[in-house]
């Protein structure tokens, strides 16, 4: 193995860390992704063996690309920050051993609300333990006031890092699924939180409902998908959720937020483009293992 294989095989070695770190930051995998491979050329051209710290030097280097992702994102940023729908990470319902490292949707529409500089210092340095001296140098400030900053973000988002029962999400989860099976609409309202939200992003911008009203008044819209899909217990976001499939083709996936046993939002992504980019390895869905095809017609 020369140089360059040496190199491109230690880059690959911290790939997983850099695009959960990418991910944390921007909330896209699309764009979580571009990110770590802009740490490529830039390793490329620089002199490795001075590097003490490899994994150190690509997380800055990462960290400092999200940063400006996220600086141009909010300046061209058209859509209000609460109807964005951010990537799903989808994992197996029993799979507990990755289930404290994901990240709750609730989290991750706070995030998208802190300013660029907020966002970094707190994920960096609450989720992924950096000093506040890394992260400084990073953003190009003080350490003082990096901690200032992680500590305005930890405000904001009290609350939404709550780990909640994965077993009472489910139970109130199925019971939503049972009321959209049998059209039953006592039984939905019965679980919906008074201000429940809906999100649903099928590729053409991102409509939102708000209220028991408006989201017990689409009982129709999910009966008819609940007797056409076949419906599969995940964790979507590190919450229970489902994948829903048609004729083993993902059609939807389903994120639910729930407090005092009820449902207080509920996520529906039906773009097939993004649909296209979640990693499903983690089911056995219907149409088989591993990466699922989506039907984009």
């Amino acid at each position: 193995m020369d140089d360059a294989d040496l190199l491109a095989s230690r880059f690959e070695d911290h790939r997983a860390h850099l695009q959960s770190v990418a991910y944390r930051l921007l909330g896209s995998l699309t764009d979580a992704d571009d990110a770590v491979q802009e740490a490529w050329p830039r390793l490329a051209r620089t002199e490795a063996a001075g590097i003490d710290n490899l994994g150190g030097w690509l997380t800055t280097v990462v960290s400092r690309v999200c940063l400006d992702m996220l600086r141009s994102r909010r300046q061209r940023r058209e859509d209000p920050l609460d109807t964005h729908i951010p990537d799903p990470v989808v994992i197996g319902p029993e799979n507990d051993a990755v289930i404290a490292d994901s990240v709750g949707l609730a989290l991750l529409v706070v995030l998208e609300a802190l300013s660029p500089a907020e966002r970094l210092a707190f994920v960096l340095h609450d989720m992924f333990g950096l000093p506040f001296e890394q992260i400084a140098a990073i953003m190009d400030r003080s350490p003082a006031a990096a901690r200032k900053l992680a500590s305005r973000a930890r405000q904001r988002v009290q609350g939404a890092t709550a780990t909640p029962d994965p077993t009472a999400q489910r139970r109130v989860v199925d019971a939503f699924l049972a009321a959209a099976r049998g059209g039953d609409l006592a039984a939905l309202v019965a679980v919906l939180d008074p201000d429940v939200t809906l999100r649903t992003d099928s590729g053409n911008g991102t409509r939102v409902l708000r209220g028991t009203e408006s989201v017990a008044g689409q009982l129709a819209t999910f009966h008819r998908m609940a007797s056409l899909a076949t419906a599969h217990p995940a964790l979507v976001y590190g919450m229970a959720g489902l994948v829903n499939t048609i004729s083993g083709e993902v059609f939807s996936i389903m994120a639910f937020t729930v407090a005092d046993e009820r449902i207080v939002a509920i996520d529906i992504l039906s773009d097939p483009d993004r649909l296209s980019l979640v990693d499903l390895s983690d089911l056995d869905l219907a149409c088989g293992a591993g990466r699922t095809t989506v039907n984009k017609a």
